[in-house]
């Protein structure tokens, strides 16, 4: 019995496939993805708080 079939049944070679698909989508998603996301907002962030302050001129002046 595996923890993936609670009825007990034997995992299929289509079940495998699938298991194996999700656990590289998962890695994919948390080794790669996120962190590009992560560093692409925070910049994103920066660079319009940069443009804004070339127009506006710093914080106090």
């Amino acid at each position: 019995m595996s923890v993936s079939d609670p009825a007990g049944h034997a995992p299929t070679p289509a079940g495998r496939s699938r298991h194996r698909s999700e656990t590289l989508t998962f890695l994919f998603l948390t080794i790669f993805l996120a962190p590009f996301l992560a560093v692409a907002f925070v910049g994103g962030y920066g660079f319009l708080i940069w443009i804004y302050q070339i127009f506006t001129g710093p914080p106090g002046s």
